[in-house]
């Protein structure tokens, strides 16, 4: 892991559990494996301090523990890693994706669960149920059946899964936060012993919904006359009520989640390079190997155009002859999004994950290139991307472009490390009158450092937005202030002129500046998840690379 990830990990950590959660974090990603006591030892916080660290980043997946590397005895060993807490960054995604997916009840199931780190089924569909009962009008509540069906259904297309068992957890000492400890959230379980995350291979019951026994309709959040002690009361009564998934704890599938978004990403290029037919093509495609691909193949199992035919949704009246042209048409388009692999059942075809992941991730740097030094350094960008090497004097031939200019943008993308050179010499001396200096683009090494610019870029947002937030902390905390007394006195039926006075005490200079302040914020978070959607088309490569060539 580089600086740039620390970094933006630290930043994340701080935001989501707070300081002291960082610097336990940042120090696991700097040292490695670490026990209790040297953890407590070199970050200089209390035992009990870093034990409630632990927990958090344990009961959100964010750290690893198992036995010592001395063999049986041994301390149990504290391991993070940058992966999981980047994921944090896109959480909103997954938020959104399980709302357009499966409505307001999947939104809050994952939200819940990427909240808590990981619950029980029935916990779950509990608090979900309340919170939307919350929303309703007076008099209505969400059954448990609605939330429990929804939440078999993210099971069943395997957005969420079940935590694996606790197995070999190493030594269950009284220094280890696991033994005998709370995670964050009430009721939950230590987090998994293995470094090896649950996947269907591994863990045979990770996508069985478990039989519950919970009847009943949510519940509005009771007010604060009726008492902490009944609140306190029917919580215990509610705790110790039994409903067939004690033990049994899920966890969202990010894997799945990240399936999904390159789907999306390969479908959306098709539709911008070709057309919306195109497009539905290929998802259906897509949608027909979900099952029989492995996340890590390079292509899709072969499908028979006889296969696709019968699989198009219904709206799309295409006839057959016209799907065998929207075929070759797919198969010898220069992007290679599709490809033909046999003749059989009128012909078989596969959609090239890697490589339409690597045309994504080579267009994403040539719109880096022409944002950041016009169009022309964009076009001897393309140029050597396509013929891979070439002089300087054939890169000013073939672009068009004159000498002068030609060099200096050259020069200029050489030393941003855009553009690499290659010496060939003729002789073992290395002459420069006998030495080829020819310009290439290598395009992982390149899209490796346009990801660790987009980490920067990230924390640098983020630092920003807590900076601004910082400096207007005074003004927010009136305007909540505010906006609870608001919604305190609709609540009792206060009058209009009452209502007026309230809102009143925020001044209209403060009001432009409140106005301003969140105008700011949310350019700032629409920015951090548009450079996220270019980390993940990044790092997809990235990772698809190395998939493919180990």
């Amino acid at each position: 892991m580089t600086a740039q990830e620390v970094r933006l990990c630290g930043l994340l950590l701080r935001e989501h559990f707070g300081e002291v959660v960082e610097k336990v974090g940042t120090h696991l990603l700097r040292s490695g494996a670490q026990n209790l006591r040297t953890i407590i030892h070199e970050t200089g916080l209390s035992v009990d301090l870093v034990k409630k660290s632990l927990m958090v980043l344990v009961q959100h997946g964010a750290c690893l523990f198992s036995s010592g590397r001395k063999g049986p005895g041994s301390p149990t060993e504290y391991r993070s890693g940058c992966d999981r807490i980047l994921r944090i960054l896109r959480y909103p995604r997954y938020i959104y994706t399980a709302k357009t997916l499966y409505g307001d009840t999947g939104e809050l199931v994952v939200e819940e669960l990427l909240q808590r780190g990981h619950m029980t089924m029935s916990g779950t569909v509990k608090t979900v149920a309340d919170r939307l009962t919350q929303n309703m009008e007076e008099g209505r509540s969400m059954d448990y059946s609605e939330v429990s069906s929804a939440f078999s259904k993210l099971v069943e297309t395997h957005f969420l899964q079940r935590c694996p068992t606790l197995a070999g957890a190493g030594t269950a000492d009284s220094t280890s936060p696991a033994a005998g400890a709370t995670p964050a959230a009430p009721g939950t379980p230590a987090a998994p012993a293995s470094a090896i995350p649950p996947t269907p291979e591994s863990f045979p019951d990770c996508y069985k919904v478990p039989h519950m026994t919970l009847v009943g309709r949510g519940k509005r959040q009771l007010t604060a006359e009726d008492g902490e002690d009944q609140r306190n009361a029917k919580r215990q009564k509610m705790d110790s009520e039994a409903h067939g998934d004690e033990g049994i704890y899920w966890q969202v599938n990010f894997e799945r989640f990240h399936l999904h978004f390159r789907d999306q990403a390969i479908i959306s290029a098709v539709a911008n390079k070709l057309d919306q037919t195109s497009s539905e093509i290929v998802r259906t495609m897509l949608r027909m190997s979900e099952v029989t691909t492995s996340p890590a193949a390079t292509c899709t199992k072969p499908l028979s155009a006889n296969e696709i035919f019968r699989s198009l949704p219904a709206s799309y009246n295409i006839p057959r002859p016209i799907l065998d042209q929207y075929l070759t048409l797919l198969v010898d388009d220069p992007m290679e999004f599709v490809g033909k692999a046999g003749e059989s059942g009128g012909g078989m075809y596969v959609v090239n994950l890697h490589r339409a992941l690597a045309n994504l991730a080579r267009a994403t740097l040539e719109s880096v290139v022409q944002e950041r030094f016009g169009s022309r350094s964009a076009r001897i960008f393309r140029l050597l991307l396509r013929k891979r090497h070439l002089e300087q004097k054939q890169v000013e031939d073939f672009a068009m472009i004159p000498a002068k200019e030609a060099k200096d943008m050259l020069y200029t993308l050489l030393s941003q490390n855009l553009v690499q050179l290659q010496e060939i010499p003729k002789t073992p001396d290395y002459a420069p009158s006998r030495t080829f200096y020819l310009y290439t683009v290598n395009q992982l090494p390149t899209a490796r450092m346009l990801l660790q610019n987009c980490y920067k870029t990230v924390a640098n947002l983020i630092e920003r937005r807590l900076f601004e937030s910082k400096e207007s902390k005074r003004l927010l905390e009136k305007s909540q202030r505010i906006e609870a007394i608001l919604a305190s006195l609709q609540a009792s039926g206060a009058e209009p002129e009452q209502l007026t006075e309230v809102e009143e005490m925020i001044t209209a200079p403060e009001k432009q500046q409140l106005d301003a302040l969140k105008l700011h914020i949310n350019k700032l978070d629409s920015a951090e998840n548009q450079v996220d959607e270019t980390i993940f088309l990044l790092e997809s490569y990235v990772n698809s690379t190395a998939t493919s060539t180990g």
